[in-house]
């Protein structure tokens, strides 16, 4: 039978020889025999135990369950429950980091869109990052809304073109009108804007807010704070200071 001491057994397992004499003080791999010198002397079983004992730890199950596995009269089950235990602790770490990998890739591809970056610039696109969510979801609302009137003023002309009856289309327009005009001013109480000059969080006038050149994320628009007229940044609008 094989016999190994400290340092070849730490060879054969790709580990040092004070991780093996330390498996030994926690009483996990105990040697099967010691020399006359008092050398550790391990056997092939040992050999194969500390195998087995890398590979747990290669997995970061704690030493402790390692320890509780090897006297345990029905390792199987001890084993099994370990990896459930470490493969959810796996699991909950790999969306965590996969959480920050996406953060830290919408944080790249909002810095390209910026023309002059700052300091104060990653703070924008942190405050735009942070509540973008929310900002889509009232994006969504505002076009489910907008679909709705669509449909209900389609409805109510074919019927006035095919029946001669135009007032419910009178109706609905009226509606409408009144639907649409509460929510975009819904849509308004909601959104808040960043100046690219002074990256001030701010509310226009519901006038300028209606009335100003826009896209679905950026309206042209007079910081209130440095009075830069120019395209500002639409974010949803929470306990950040605002203007």
């Amino acid at each position: 039978m094989s016999r190994y001491t400290t340092g070849e057994i730490a060879k054969l397992c790709e580990v040092s020889v004070r991780t093996v004499q330390y498996y030994d003080t926690r009483g996990i791999l105990i040697p099967s025999e010691l020399s006359e010198g008092g050398r550790r002397i391990y056997s092939e079983e040992d050999l194969k135990k500390l195998k087995a004992i890398c590979f747990l730890r290669e997995l970061d199950v704690p030493i402790n369950s390692i320890k509780e596995l090897m006297y345990d009269e029905h390792p199987k089950k001890v084993i099994t429950l370990i990896l459930d235990e470490q493969e959810k602790a796996l699991q909950t770490e790999i969306a965590e980091r996969q959480a920050r990998y996406n953060k830290l890739e919408a944080l790249k591809q909002s810095l390209k869109k910026v023309e002059r970056f700052s300091v104060e610039s990653i703070g924008d696109v942190a405050h735009i990052m942070a509540n973008r969510k929310k900002l889509r979801r009232l994006r969504t609302r505002l076009l489910v809304v907008g679909l709705l009137m669509d449909i209900a003023q389609i409805g109510m002309l074919a019927l006035w073109i095919i029946k001669g009856c135009w007032l419910p289309f009178a109706a609905v327009l009226c509606v409408v009108a009144a639907v649409g005009g509460i929510t975009v001013y819904s849509y308004y109480q909601q959104t808040a804007y960043i100046c690219p000059e002074c990256h001030t969080v701010f509310r226009p006038s519901f006038q300028r807010f209606v009335l100003s050149r826009h896209t679905h994320s950026i309206r042209k628009l007079t910081c209130t704070s440095c009075r830069h007229n120019g395209f500002c940044v639409e974010t949803y609008r929470n306990n950040r200071k605002s203007s």
